[in-house]
Protein backbone atom coordinates (compact mmCIF):
# COMPACT_ATOMS: atom_id res chain seq x y z
CA UNK A 1 0.00 0.00 0.00
CA UNK A 2 2.77 2.54 1.12
CA UNK A 3 5.67 1.46 -1.13
CA UNK A 4 7.12 -1.86 0.36
CA UNK A 5 4.73 -1.25 3.43
CA UNK A 6 2.21 -3.24 4.11
CA UNK A 7 -1.47 -3.12 5.43
CA UNK A 8 -2.54 -5.06 8.59
CA UNK A 9 -5.64 -4.80 9.66
CA UNK A 10 -8.23 -6.23 12.91
CA UNK A 11 -11.04 -7.40 11.30
CA UNK A 12 -13.09 -6.01 14.08
CA UNK A 13 -11.70 -2.41 13.87
CA UNK A 14 -14.10 0.13 12.88
CA UNK A 15 -12.27 1.55 9.61
CA UNK A 16 -11.82 -2.24 8.75
CA UNK A 17 -14.29 -1.73 6.10
CA UNK A 18 -13.41 1.30 4.11
CA UNK A 19 -9.90 -0.05 4.15
CA UNK A 20 -10.52 -3.43 2.74
CA UNK A 21 -9.54 -3.27 -0.54
CA UNK A 22 -6.28 -1.86 -0.05
CA UNK A 23 -5.03 -4.19 3.36
CA UNK A 24 -2.43 -6.86 2.43
CA UNK A 25 -2.89 -9.05 5.84
CA UNK A 26 -5.86 -9.30 8.84
CA UNK A 27 -6.46 -11.22 11.55
CA UNK A 28 -9.07 -11.82 14.39
CA UNK A 29 -6.69 -12.63 17.34
CA UNK A 30 -3.58 -10.61 17.53
CA UNK A 31 -2.37 -13.35 20.51
CA UNK A 32 -2.28 -16.17 17.76
CA UNK A 33 -0.94 -13.52 15.05
CA UNK A 34 2.37 -14.07 13.08
CA UNK A 35 3.54 -10.48 12.53
CA UNK A 36 4.38 -9.35 9.28
CA UNK A 37 7.54 -7.20 9.27
CA UNK A 38 7.45 -3.40 7.57
CA UNK A 39 3.63 -3.42 8.17
CA UNK A 40 0.86 -0.97 9.30
CA UNK A 41 -1.07 -2.65 11.83
CA UNK A 42 -4.54 -1.06 12.76
CA UNK A 43 -6.23 -2.23 15.87
CA UNK A 44 -9.48 -2.13 17.42
CA UNK A 45 -10.64 -1.75 20.90
CA UNK A 46 -11.14 -5.06 22.16
CA UNK A 47 -7.49 -6.12 20.47
CA UNK A 48 -6.18 -3.60 22.26
CA UNK A 49 -7.03 -4.32 25.00
CA UNK A 50 -6.62 -7.69 24.77
CA UNK A 51 -2.85 -7.34 23.45
CA UNK A 52 -2.05 -4.28 25.49
CA UNK A 53 1.72 -5.39 26.68
CA UNK A 54 2.73 -6.82 22.79
CA UNK A 55 1.88 -3.68 21.14
CA UNK A 56 3.48 -1.06 23.97
CA UNK A 57 6.64 -3.48 22.85
CA UNK A 58 5.98 -3.30 19.28
CA UNK A 59 5.53 0.29 18.95
CA UNK A 60 9.68 0.76 20.00
CA UNK A 61 10.72 -1.29 16.52
CA UNK A 62 10.67 1.29 14.04
CA UNK A 63 9.90 -1.86 11.46
CA UNK A 64 6.44 -1.30 12.40
CA UNK A 65 3.76 1.93 12.28
CA UNK A 66 0.61 0.51 14.92
CA UNK A 67 -2.16 2.33 14.56
CA UNK A 68 -5.48 2.38 17.26
CA UNK A 69 -8.41 2.96 14.83
CA UNK A 70 -11.03 4.15 17.80
CA UNK A 71 -13.62 6.03 15.78
CA UNK A 72 -16.11 4.87 18.35
CA UNK A 73 -14.56 6.66 20.91
CA UNK A 74 -13.07 10.47 20.71
CA UNK A 75 -12.13 14.14 22.55
CA UNK A 76 -12.35 13.36 26.24
CA UNK A 77 -13.87 9.53 26.33
CA UNK A 78 -11.19 8.69 24.12
CA UNK A 79 -7.53 9.90 26.14
CA UNK A 80 -9.33 8.75 28.99
CA UNK A 81 -9.36 5.26 27.50
CA UNK A 82 -5.45 5.92 26.26
CA UNK A 83 -5.06 6.42 30.11
CA UNK A 84 -6.50 3.61 31.42
CA UNK A 85 -4.49 2.00 28.54
CA UNK A 86 -1.08 3.02 29.98
CA UNK A 87 -0.51 4.85 26.03
CA UNK A 88 -1.21 7.78 26.43
CA UNK A 89 2.47 8.79 26.04
CA UNK A 90 3.34 6.46 23.15
CA UNK A 91 0.50 8.33 21.68
CA UNK A 92 1.88 11.71 22.25
CA UNK A 93 4.93 11.08 21.17
CA UNK A 94 4.09 8.84 18.17
CA UNK A 95 4.76 6.16 18.61
CA UNK A 96 1.06 4.54 18.60
CA UNK A 97 -0.87 6.78 16.00
CA UNK A 98 -4.87 7.62 16.83
CA UNK A 99 -8.13 7.18 14.33
CA UNK A 100 -10.63 8.95 16.60
CA UNK A 101 -14.23 9.64 16.22
CA UNK A 102 -14.00 13.24 17.69
CA UNK A 103 -11.42 16.53 18.22
CA UNK A 104 -8.64 16.15 20.02
CA UNK A 105 -6.42 18.82 21.27
CA UNK A 106 -2.77 19.41 19.38
CA UNK A 107 -0.71 17.71 21.66
CA UNK A 108 -1.99 14.33 20.20
CA UNK A 109 -0.88 13.46 16.55
CA UNK A 110 -4.36 11.98 15.66
CA UNK A 111 -6.71 11.20 12.34
CA UNK A 112 -10.39 11.91 12.67
CA UNK A 113 -12.67 9.84 11.82
CA UNK A 114 -16.64 10.78 11.28
CA UNK A 115 -18.03 7.33 12.34
CA UNK A 116 -21.34 8.30 14.07
CA UNK A 117 -22.22 10.62 11.22
CA UNK A 118 -21.50 8.19 8.79
CA UNK A 119 -23.43 5.01 9.96
CA UNK A 120 -26.70 6.78 10.41
CA UNK A 121 -27.85 6.09 6.63
CA UNK A 122 -26.72 2.60 6.83
CA UNK A 123 -29.83 0.82 8.35
CA UNK A 124 -32.87 -0.02 5.68
CA UNK A 125 -35.18 0.68 8.51
CA UNK A 126 -33.58 4.06 9.25
CA UNK A 127 -34.44 4.67 5.61
CA UNK A 128 -38.00 3.84 6.21
CA UNK A 129 -38.22 6.32 9.13
CA UNK A 130 -36.25 8.74 7.45
CA UNK A 131 -38.87 9.32 4.69
CA UNK A 132 -42.07 9.72 6.93
CA UNK A 133 -39.86 13.00 7.89
CA UNK A 134 -42.70 15.31 5.99
CA UNK A 135 -45.34 13.60 8.93
CA UNK A 136 -43.53 16.09 11.52
CA UNK A 137 -44.26 19.56 9.63
CA UNK A 138 -47.59 17.93 8.61
CA UNK A 139 -48.34 17.86 12.36
CA UNK A 140 -48.33 21.20 14.01
CA UNK A 141 -50.26 20.25 17.39
CA UNK A 142 -48.44 17.95 18.77
CA UNK A 143 -48.66 16.33 22.30
CA UNK A 144 -44.52 17.12 23.27
CA UNK A 145 -43.16 20.33 22.65
CA UNK A 146 -39.71 18.40 22.66
CA UNK A 147 -38.22 15.32 22.72
CA UNK A 148 -35.10 15.00 25.17
CA UNK A 149 -33.13 11.16 25.27
CA UNK A 150 -30.82 10.18 27.25
CA UNK A 151 -28.64 6.70 28.00
CA UNK A 152 -25.76 7.14 30.55
CA UNK A 153 -26.71 10.14 33.46
CA UNK A 154 -23.09 11.85 33.04
CA UNK A 155 -22.99 14.72 34.93
CA UNK A 156 -24.34 17.26 32.60
CA UNK A 157 -27.71 15.26 31.27
CA UNK A 158 -27.97 14.83 35.10
CA UNK A 159 -28.18 18.27 35.68
CA UNK A 160 -29.98 19.55 32.80
CA UNK A 161 -32.80 16.62 33.36
CA UNK A 162 -32.93 17.84 37.28
CA UNK A 163 -33.45 21.32 36.28
CA UNK A 164 -36.00 20.79 33.64
CA UNK A 165 -37.83 18.45 36.21
CA UNK A 166 -37.69 21.92 38.91
CA UNK A 167 -38.72 24.07 35.83
CA UNK A 168 -41.60 22.07 35.39
CA UNK A 169 -40.35 21.38 31.40
CA UNK A 170 -39.52 18.05 31.22
CA UNK A 171 -43.33 17.47 31.60
CA UNK A 172 -43.71 18.50 28.32
CA UNK A 173 -41.48 16.56 26.83
CA UNK A 174 -40.93 13.04 25.50
CA UNK A 175 -37.91 12.18 27.66
CA UNK A 176 -35.86 8.80 28.42
CA UNK A 177 -32.86 8.11 31.25
CA UNK A 178 -31.97 4.96 30.74
CA UNK A 179 -29.41 5.21 34.03
CA UNK A 180 -30.74 6.15 36.83
CA UNK A 181 -27.41 6.63 39.14
CA UNK A 182 -26.51 9.56 40.24
CA UNK A 183 -23.24 11.42 39.13
CA UNK A 184 -20.26 11.91 41.57
CA UNK A 185 -18.32 14.37 39.22
CA UNK A 186 -18.30 17.68 40.52
CA UNK A 187 -18.56 19.18 37.18
CA UNK A 188 -22.03 20.39 38.02
CA UNK A 189 -23.75 21.09 41.45
CA UNK A 190 -27.68 21.52 41.90
CA UNK A 191 -28.59 22.09 45.38
CA UNK A 192 -31.99 21.92 46.60
CA UNK A 193 -33.90 21.64 49.96
CA UNK A 194 -30.40 20.89 51.18
CA UNK A 195 -29.52 18.12 48.74
CA UNK A 196 -27.22 17.93 45.60
CA UNK A 197 -30.13 16.77 42.98
CA UNK A 198 -26.82 15.91 40.71
CA UNK A 199 -26.08 13.43 42.27
CA UNK A 200 -29.33 11.64 43.64
CA UNK A 201 -30.36 8.67 42.13
CA UNK A 202 -33.39 8.51 40.22
CA UNK A 203 -35.94 6.16 38.37
CA UNK A 204 -35.30 4.46 34.84
CA UNK A 205 -37.39 5.96 32.10
CA UNK A 206 -37.46 4.57 28.70
CA UNK A 207 -39.94 5.54 25.99
CA UNK A 208 -43.61 4.09 25.84
CA UNK A 209 -43.77 0.85 23.85
CA UNK A 210 -45.32 2.87 20.56
CA UNK A 211 -42.64 5.27 20.13
CA UNK A 212 -39.50 2.67 20.91
CA UNK A 213 -37.93 1.67 17.81
CA UNK A 214 -40.10 -2.10 16.83
CA UNK A 215 -37.21 -4.06 17.57
CA UNK A 216 -37.10 -2.94 21.02
CA UNK A 217 -41.23 -2.87 22.01
CA UNK A 218 -42.19 -5.04 25.04
CA UNK A 219 -38.56 -5.08 26.43
CA UNK A 220 -39.71 -3.82 29.87
CA UNK A 221 -36.17 -4.18 31.94
CA UNK A 222 -36.87 -2.40 34.93
CA UNK A 223 -36.18 -4.53 38.24
CA UNK A 224 -37.87 -3.21 41.74
CA UNK A 225 -35.23 -4.60 43.04
CA UNK A 226 -32.76 -2.55 41.06
CA UNK A 227 -34.64 0.76 40.01
CA UNK A 228 -31.75 2.97 39.46
CA UNK A 229 -29.27 0.42 37.05
CA UNK A 230 -28.44 1.38 33.47
CA UNK A 231 -30.42 -0.80 31.37
CA UNK A 232 -29.02 0.37 27.92
CA UNK A 233 -27.85 -3.17 27.44
CA UNK A 234 -31.05 -5.19 28.59
CA UNK A 235 -33.02 -2.92 26.49
CA UNK A 236 -31.13 -3.15 23.33
CA UNK A 237 -30.22 -6.76 23.61
CA UNK A 238 -26.14 -5.58 23.78
CA UNK A 239 -26.77 -3.92 20.28
CA UNK A 240 -25.91 -0.76 19.32
CA UNK A 241 -29.66 0.07 20.15
CA UNK A 242 -29.07 3.62 19.41
CA UNK A 243 -28.11 3.92 16.38
CA UNK A 244 -31.94 2.90 14.93
CA UNK A 245 -34.77 5.74 14.24
CA UNK A 246 -38.21 5.12 15.21
CA UNK A 247 -40.06 8.32 13.42
CA UNK A 248 -43.05 8.80 15.89
CA UNK A 249 -41.37 10.73 18.60
CA UNK A 250 -39.66 13.11 16.50
CA UNK A 251 -43.62 13.55 14.73
CA UNK A 252 -44.71 14.15 17.82
CA UNK A 253 -42.40 16.86 19.00
CA UNK A 254 -41.33 20.02 17.73
CA UNK A 255 -37.79 20.05 18.38
CA UNK A 256 -34.97 17.95 20.02
CA UNK A 257 -33.12 18.44 22.74
CA UNK A 258 -29.88 16.59 22.05
CA UNK A 259 -27.44 16.09 24.99
CA UNK A 260 -23.55 14.69 23.46
CA UNK A 261 -21.28 12.61 25.03
CA UNK A 262 -18.86 15.08 25.50
CA UNK A 263 -19.42 18.35 27.27
CA UNK A 264 -16.59 20.00 29.29
CA UNK A 265 -13.76 19.02 27.01
CA UNK A 266 -13.54 21.89 24.59
CA UNK A 267 -13.50 19.89 21.61
CA UNK A 268 -16.42 18.39 19.70
CA UNK A 269 -17.33 14.56 19.22
CA UNK A 270 -20.15 14.55 17.19
CA UNK A 271 -22.29 10.92 17.77
CA UNK A 272 -25.18 8.92 16.38
CA UNK A 273 -27.16 11.50 19.07
CA UNK A 274 -26.45 14.67 16.96
CA UNK A 275 -26.73 12.20 13.84
CA UNK A 276 -30.83 11.28 14.61
CA UNK A 277 -32.21 14.50 13.99
CA UNK A 278 -29.95 15.35 11.38
CA UNK A 279 -31.06 12.37 9.98
CA UNK A 280 -35.14 12.74 10.72
CA UNK A 281 -35.38 16.23 9.50
CA UNK A 282 -35.53 17.73 12.81
CA UNK A 283 -34.74 20.98 14.88
CA UNK A 284 -32.07 20.68 17.49
CA UNK A 285 -30.69 22.23 20.23
CA UNK A 286 -27.42 20.68 21.70
CA UNK A 287 -25.83 20.88 25.22
CA UNK A 288 -22.31 19.78 24.17
CA UNK A 289 -18.92 21.09 24.29
CA UNK A 290 -17.85 24.80 23.65
CA UNK A 291 -17.84 24.94 19.94
CA UNK A 292 -19.97 22.33 19.20
CA UNK A 293 -21.87 24.75 16.34
CA UNK A 294 -18.92 26.28 15.42
CA UNK A 295 -17.71 23.05 13.99
CA UNK A 296 -21.12 21.49 12.78
CA UNK A 297 -21.12 24.78 10.79
CA UNK A 298 -17.63 23.84 9.46
CA UNK A 299 -18.50 20.39 8.27
CA UNK A 300 -20.99 22.54 6.06
CA UNK A 301 -24.32 21.96 8.37
CA UNK A 302 -26.63 24.74 9.21
CA UNK A 303 -27.90 25.78 12.46
CA UNK A 304 -30.86 27.73 14.12
CA UNK A 305 -29.43 31.12 14.57
CA UNK A 306 -31.78 32.96 12.87
CA UNK A 307 -34.24 31.20 15.01
CA UNK A 308 -32.80 30.73 18.29
CA UNK A 309 -29.65 32.89 20.67
CA UNK A 310 -26.94 30.08 20.23
CA UNK A 311 -24.71 32.24 21.71
CA UNK A 312 -24.02 29.45 24.10
CA UNK A 313 -21.97 28.04 22.23
CA UNK A 314 -19.30 29.99 22.37
CA UNK A 315 -19.40 30.62 26.52
CA UNK A 316 -16.19 28.37 27.76
CA UNK A 317 -17.23 28.29 31.17
CA UNK A 318 -19.60 24.76 31.36
CA UNK A 319 -22.12 26.01 34.08
CA UNK A 320 -22.60 29.04 32.56
CA UNK A 321 -23.00 27.66 29.17
CA UNK A 322 -25.70 25.22 30.40
CA UNK A 323 -27.68 27.22 32.45
CA UNK A 324 -27.84 29.72 28.72
CA UNK A 325 -28.84 26.25 26.68
CA UNK A 326 -31.81 26.18 29.61
CA UNK A 327 -32.32 29.43 28.78
CA UNK A 328 -32.64 28.75 24.83
CA UNK A 329 -34.84 25.80 25.53
CA UNK A 330 -37.19 27.54 27.90
CA UNK A 331 -37.77 30.50 25.74
CA UNK A 332 -38.23 28.32 22.63
CA UNK A 333 -40.72 26.60 24.63
CA UNK A 334 -42.97 29.65 25.49
CA UNK A 335 -43.19 30.80 22.17
CA UNK A 336 -45.01 29.57 19.15
CA UNK A 337 -43.79 26.21 18.12
CA UNK A 338 -45.65 25.97 15.37
CA UNK A 339 -44.37 28.59 13.57
CA UNK A 340 -40.88 27.94 14.39
CA UNK A 341 -40.94 24.40 12.97
CA UNK A 342 -42.12 26.01 9.66
CA UNK A 343 -39.50 28.11 9.91
CA UNK A 344 -37.19 25.77 10.82
CA UNK A 345 -37.65 23.20 7.88
CA UNK A 346 -35.95 24.42 5.06
CA UNK A 347 -32.87 24.06 7.30
CA UNK A 348 -33.34 20.72 8.38
CA UNK A 349 -34.32 19.42 5.08
CA UNK A 350 -30.60 21.35 3.92
CA UNK A 351 -29.41 19.45 6.72
CA UNK A 352 -30.92 15.90 5.89
CA UNK A 353 -29.68 16.26 2.31
CA UNK A 354 -26.07 17.76 3.43
CA UNK A 355 -25.57 14.27 5.92
CA UNK A 356 -25.91 12.50 2.66
CA UNK A 357 -23.31 14.24 1.25
CA UNK A 358 -21.12 14.00 4.26
CA UNK A 359 -21.45 10.23 4.37
CA UNK A 360 -20.41 10.18 0.45
CA UNK A 361 -17.01 12.36 1.02
CA UNK A 362 -16.14 10.36 4.23
CA UNK A 363 -16.10 7.42 3.03
CA UNK A 364 -14.04 8.62 -0.17
CA UNK A 365 -11.77 10.55 1.11
CA UNK A 366 -10.86 8.03 3.86
CA UNK A 367 -8.30 6.15 2.01
CA UNK A 368 -6.29 8.81 0.75
CA UNK A 369 -6.21 10.54 4.24
CA UNK A 370 -5.22 7.45 6.41
CA UNK A 371 -2.31 6.89 3.66
CA UNK A 372 -1.23 11.12 4.16
CA UNK A 373 -1.52 10.51 7.79
CA UNK A 374 0.66 7.16 8.13
CA UNK A 375 3.22 8.66 5.59
CA UNK A 376 3.18 12.29 7.55
CA UNK A 377 3.57 10.53 11.27
CA UNK A 378 4.44 6.67 10.77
Amino acid sequence: MLGQRKLVLDTLCEVYHVLRPWCDHEFWDFASHDLVPDSIYVFGRNQMVANIERIRNLCQDPRYTLVFGNSAEGSSTLIAQLRVLGIDQQVREGKILIISGGDLSAEYPYMLHEHFLTRILDYEENLREISRYQETYQCTIKPYKFLFLNGRARPHRKYLLERLRLSGLLDQSLWTMLDGRGSGNRIFSLMHEGVDLVTTNSPIRHLPQHYEVARYRGRNVTSPDYPHQFIKYDLFADEWGEIYLEAAPYIDTYFSLVTETVFDYPYSFRTEKIAKPLAMGHPWICASNRGFYRDMRRLGFQTFDKLVDERFDLIDNNQDRMDAVLDCVRDLCNSDLASFLSEAEPICKYNQQHLEHVTRQERRSFPARFIDYVTAHG
